[in-house]
């Protein structure tokens, strides 16, 4: 397996990283691996799937607010 050497990383962005890996119970490696695939192997999101995925956990929350309601939340407080 190819390996890479990164040199002059700034102390606070290494600091954030090991802080994130600890979070993520994973070592700086394994963090900076996972950071990496995310950032080359991204993909396209299929507008159709993503619907069906939110309209799943919309019916999972046993919750639907109207237009109105949501409205009137949000200006709750507001002067």
């Amino acid at each position: 397996m190819p390996t890479i050497t990164v040199k002059n990383i700034p102390e606070d962005v290494y600091e954030r990283l090991k802080e994130q890996a600890k979070r993520n119970r994973r070592s700086i490696n394994s963090e900076i691996i996972t950071l990496m695939e995310r950032a080359v192997m991204s993909y396209r999101i299929d507008p159709d799937e993503f619907i069906e995925r939110a309209r799943v956990i919309r019916e999972s929350l046993k919750f639907v607010a109207t237009e109105e309601e949501i409205n009137q939340a949000k200006n709750e407080g507001r002067p």
